[in-house]
């Protein structure tokens, strides 16, 4: 495997070594691969860790064979892909709501993870998942176009320098017009499904919310992901007395709502390797 990424036109003079390490977020496994291979070139010339690159380079890593193994995803439906973003190292694309993200058991078909393959295969292009979407949510999510690139985009989760914006329609008026849920989240001992608040067992988690406005009983915000915890935004609300309209585990009415009224409106970030900044919204959104 060959990956070219050609540097911004403004790009400051980098040690090679410190290009991979602090701009790309290149895990230390890989790099020392690239370094003891000398698979490492700036506009097709081998280069050393300690010599440079600047902006207009063209720099090329080469990987062996075995050093990713191709992963076995059945072929969905390319034409069920909306593709929102593209290049040859990213996809975002605009799930549709009740598909579930990837496959949890061998073989599982139907998963936006097997229409996304399909829709790649004419490529010969293999997609990983980044980050997840529950069933019932719809919207923007992100994938990888090759396995290089997939650690730093999980680290730049983890760095949460991916801005993730939900619109939610949630159930009464919230009178505040901004606020922050910081309440730690774990899993439900009662219901494996559901996940619950624990200050004392429960993983970080952080939710900004903004009252957009209110409805008749209802109101209609937007939330922006700084942890992202499994159910984050749905346990949160509902923790505050706001459980989202139309979720089955976490509203005690859920037949207010045709579908869980939630959607991953907007995403946001700076792509890591040609630092292009990049903003897409997964139209349509859940109000006008």
């Amino acid at each position: 495997m060959k990956i070219e990424i050609t540097l911004p036109s403004d790009f400051k003079e980098t040690e090679v070594s410190t290009l991979l390490e602090k701009q790309w977020l290149v895990p230390k496994k890989v790099r020392h691969f690239l370094r003891t291979g000398q698979n490492v070139a700036v506009n097709d010339q081998t280069v050393k860790f300690h010599e440079t690159a600047t902006g207009g380079d063209k720099i090329s890593l080469t990987f062996d064979d075995g050093n990713y193994p191709t992963p076995s995803i059945e072929h969905g439906d390319a034409g069920l892909i909306t593709p929102l973003f593209e290049d040859e190292h990213l996809l975002i694309v605009n799930k549709p709501v009740g598909m579930k993200t990837h496959p949890n058991d061998p073989g599982e078909e139907g998963t936006l993870l097997n229409h996304v393959a399909a829709y790649l295969a004419q490529t010969d292009t293999i997609p990983y998942v980044v980050h997840r979407l529950d069933r019932d949510t719809s919207g923007a999510i992100l994938f990888a176009k090759n396995p290089f690139i997939l650690p730093i985009l999980s680290r730049m989760l983890e760095a949460k320098a991916i801005k993730r914006t939900y619109q939610a329609v949630a159930s009464r008026a919230i009178t505040q017009k901004e606020m922050t849920i910081n309440k730690r989240i774990t899993k439900d001992r009662h219901d494996s499904r559901k996940r619950m608040v624990s200050d004392v067992a429960g993983q970080e988690a952080i939710t900004h919310v903004t009252c957009d406005h209110i409805g008749e009983n209802c109101s209609y915000v937007y939330c922006v992901l700084e942890t992202g915890r499994t159910h984050q935004i749905r346990v949160h609300l509902a923790s505050m007395g706001h459980p989202i309209m139309g979720d089955p585990l976490y509203h005690p009415q859920p037949d207010r709502a045709a579908r869980l009224m939630l959607h991953a409106y907007e995403l946001s970030l700076v792509h890591p390797l040609t630092q292009e900044a990049i903003t897409v919204q997964a139209l349509p959104s859940l109000w006008a």
